[in-house]
């Protein structure tokens, strides 16, 4: 590992690539194996379609939450790089105060469990999804960042966030059915 801490710029584009790869996998993988369309498609879901512009165009907009993810891991970066642990208090940083303490009362979170009419066993279950992929980010980005001489990582995971945004920008542009 390195001593050197990230700039800003390095560590907000890092994030938001790490960010944009695990929310597209852990995404992919939660939406198959919890049978996400069908939820989607119940009138009582209160999600868009599927078919909506700004469902297709939401792997187009992680970067931006990466990009926000960066503005908190940036004041706390000594903390959270160059430290055999860095990428757990990070994890610990995402699922507790993005997960369980948000202010608002999504599924979940204490606030979901308290004031959501979403059963207790289909909040907990959403943890295999939100909770791996802040670990996935996490372990990701920490290891990303505390090996810059490893340009055959920053090589992969460019490429991965490339074909990615290229995917989602081709459903965007695909006519609706």
């Amino acid at each position: 590992m390195q001593d050197s801490q990230p700039g800003f710029l390095s560590l907000a584009v890092k994030t938001a690539v790490c960010h944009t790869i695990t929310y597209f996998v852990m995404g992919a993988i939660a939406f198959n194996l919890f049978h996400y369309a069908e939820l989607i498609a119940s009138p009582c879901s209160g999600m868009k379609p599927l078919s909506d512009p700004l469902v297709k165009a939401g792997p187009l907009l992680q970067p931006l939450r990466g990009v926000l993810f960066a503005t908190v891991f940036y004041p706390l970066r000594s903390f959270l790089f160059g430290r055999k642990y860095g990428w757990l208090l990070m994890s610990w940083i995402l699922v507790g105060v993005g997960i369980l303490g948000t202010f608002a009362a999504p599924a979940g979170s204490l606030e979901g469990f308290i004031y959501s009419t979403t059963p207790v066993w289909m909040q907990l279950r959403s943890y295999l999804e939100i909770v791996t992929q802040a670990v996935l980010l996490s372990a990701l980005l920490c290891y990303w960042v505390n090996n810059p001489g490893r340009k055959w990582l920053s090589w992969v995971l460019g490429i991965v966030f490339c074909l990615l945004m290229s995917l989602s920008a081709m459903a965007l542009l695909m006519p609706r059915r």
